[in-house]
């Protein structure tokens, strides 16, 4: 991470991590198939986090709240990576074939999460809906979080998803009128 913010993404070799890290190329390339996994490893930590959390979710939650209640209680695991996700996430911005990649990590964890909902017995393509729109909203409660750390990871979650109830109002969507 620190060869990546001093010298950027692109201009860091492997053979500079390894170095670095104290290891041989050959030991760096057991633990990673190439340098950008270094920013996503832990991905299926993170999967089966999700999944394991989805599974134990009271049965009286609708898939929504599950998904709130997945986010809450593996908001340690996320607090604790923090120090690591920060400075990521900086590099992350500054690299667009990393922002590529990041896009389908995000895209992997929410066929990850929908997948999840089905073993719960959520129809497919509720699963699916429930799963794109629980991500985003999980990802603006941890820009949110990024951008105010005085409050926890938690705090922003329920801001989130109570925003999240704002936008879809009181009773059913009405159709949209066509202008004439």
């Amino acid at each position: 991470m620190e060869l990546y913010r001093e010298r950027g993404y692109d201009r860091t070799t492997t053979a500079e991590i390894a170095a670095r890290a104290g290891v041989t190329e050959r030991t760096f390339f057991r633990h990673f198939p190439d340098k950008r996994e270094v920013l996503f490893d832990g991905e299926a930590g993170l999967h089966a986090a999700l999944s394991t959390a989805i599974a134990e979710a009271p049965d009286t939650l609708g898939p929504m709240e599950v998904l709130l209640w997945t986010f809450r209680s593996i908001e340690k695991l996320l607090e604790d990576n923090r120090p690591f996700t920060e400075p990521a996430r900086e590099v992350i911005a500054r690299t667009p074939a990393l922002q590529e990649r990041e896009l389908a990590k995000a895209a992997s964890t929410t066929a990850a999460v929908a997948a999840a909902l089905r073993r719960r017995g959520v129809e497919a393509n509720l699963a699916t809906l429930a799963a794109g729109t629980g991500m985003a909203v999980f990802g603006h409660a941890a820009r949110a979080w990024f951008e105010e750390p005085s409050l926890s990871l938690g705090i922003h979650l329920e801001r989130a998803f109570q925003a999240l109830n704002g936008l879809s109002g009181s009773g059913s969507p009405q159709p949209a009128r066509s202008p004439s």
